[in-house]
This record gives structure tokens, C-alpha cells and sequence, in this order.
């Protein structure tokens, strides 16, 4: 199997861009989007289905921001929408499809960088959802955590790990929840694969960033530790050029 995270900042302008055209090409069999910044209603669902991919969407409430969708060759056994949790539901961040003893979920976690208060709602967040996770691995031991988690781990994932040391995205706490996560039973399925430095899946806007490769690693296929043995390998897509982000590729068997 070929699963994609890709936060695509916004589906309607990435679909203007091309997607529809890339994702026939490389053809993968799961896509975890997240970011899609559009309600159902206002994409266009039979292009989707065209293409091969039954197509599953949470969006946010408010309209053009957040959410997360799956999009899949194979129909789930079930697909849950949310955590069950009306704060972060409404924001439109989880998406569950079953596929036998397998969940594969796409997940984008909040960014802090607009504030204090947006800081301390992503902190509150990480720690509801590893709650979360640490209870749904005793029914679903089997996960694919896939998405945005708006967090470096580690200095090799960021292109300037001192002066980003204050950082949201690279502070130590968030760095310190990443590695407890990890540790209760995940793993990171492209550095499992990849030890190089200077791979990253976010690049800002400004200064040309992408071009100069000053960028962050914060896109994650998360695979939890019974699948260890099916991984197959983990690559960073840069050519897709949809968004500020790019996709990562993990092939898997199951």
C-alpha cells in the first residue's frame, strides 16, 4: 500500500494547481489531506471519484480553515469523524477509515504561531490526543498516524535549529511531547528509513525559502509499533508543488 500525508493548504487552490493530475500519476492508494479550507459543498466530489478515490471529508465549521480528508482506492470497513471532543471536532482535525485490523488516520495538529492563546490551545491539544491515541491503541493497536503535526522533533529537522529554538513548531516542550509520543509505542516512519539532514516538508512563503531549502520537517507518517515489520519505505515527494508544504510517501504492506 501507498499512503500520503499532505497538508495541501487549501484543496481548491491545490486543485487549481494540478492535484488532480498528480495524484493519477503517482497513484497512491490512500491520500491523508489536511488544511482542505472547503466544505464538501463546495468541491468537486465526481472528478475525485473519477480518478479512482472514494472520497471522505471533515471539514471545520468555519469555513475555509482547517480540516482533514481521506481519500482512498479501497471503500474502509468504517470511517469515524472526530475524536468525540466538540472543541477540536468543530476545527475539523481527525479522520479515522478502518481497513480490517488497521486504522489509518489523517490528522492535522494546531499550529501556535498566531499567539499565546493558540499556543496554549495546541499544548492542551497534544495532550487530549496522545490520551486519546494511548485509548484507541487498546481497541485499534494497529495505527497509521498520518498528517500535519506542526512540530520538529529534532535539530536535523529544521534548517536552523538555534534561532528557531523559540520557535512555535520547535519549542522544547512541544520537542519533548513529540518524544513521549514516540516512546509510547510509534514510530516515525521516515527517519526510520532516511538519516540525512536537510529533508524537509514545509518551506515559508517569504524569502524564497523552498528554493533555498530553508525549511521544516513537520509532516509525519506516524506508524505504530506491530507495524514496524511492514514498512517498506518513506520518501519526502518535493516535485508536488501544490501547496507550501509537500507530501511523504510511506509504502506498507497490509
Amino acid at each position: 500500500m501507498k499512503i500520503i500525508t499532505y497538508n495541501v493548504n487549501g484543496i481548491r487552490a491545490a486543485l487549481g494547481k494540478g492535484f488532480l493530475d498528480w495524484i493519477k500519476s503517482v497513484s497512491p492508494d490512500i491520500i491523508c489531506l489536511q488544511e482542505i479550507k472547503a466544505q464538501q459543498d463546495q468541491l468537486p466530489l465526481f472528478d475525485f471519484e473519477e480518478a479512482g478515490y472514494l472520497n471522505y471529508w471533515h471539514s471545520a465549521q468555519k469555513k475555509g480553515y482547517s480540516g482533514v480528508a481521506i481519500l482512498t482506492k479501497t471503500k474502509p470497513d468504517n470511517v469515524f469523524y472526530g475524536m468525540g471532543n466538540e472543541k477540536y471536532d468543530n476545527e475539523g482535525r481527525f479522520l479515522r477509515a478502518d481497513y480490517g485490523d488497521i486504522s489509518v488516520v489523517s490528522v492535522y495538529h494546531p499550529s501556535g504561531s498566531s499567539g499565546d492563546e493558540r499556543q496554549a490551545f495546541k499544548m492542551i491539544w497534544l495532550e487530549d490526543f496522545l490520551n486519546y491515541i494511548n485509548e484507541l491503541k487498546k481497541i485499534r493497536p494497529n495505527l497509521i498516524l498520518s498528517g500535519d503535526y506542526n512540530i520538529c522533533h529534532k535539530p536535523i529537522d529544521i534548517h536552523d535549529p538555534i534561532r528557531n529554538a523559540t520557535s512555535s513548531g520547535f519549542l522544547p516542550e512541544e520537542r519533548e511531547w513529540l518524544s513521549r509520543f514516540i516512546d509510547t509505542g510509534f514510530i516515525d516512519s521516515f527517519r526510520y528509513f532516511n538519516k540525512e539532514p536537510k529533508q524537509y516538508t514545509w518551506w515559508s512563503f517569504r524569502a524564497n525559502a523552498r528554493a533555498k531549502n530553508l525549511g521544516w520537517r513537520i509532516d509525519y507518517n506516524m506508524v505504530s509499533k506491530p507495524l514496524e515489520k511492514n514498512m517498506k519505505r518513506s520518501v519526502i515527494l518535493p516535485e508536488a508543488k501544490h501547496s507550501d508544504h509537500c507530501p511523504v510517501l510511506l509504502e506498507i504492506d497490509f
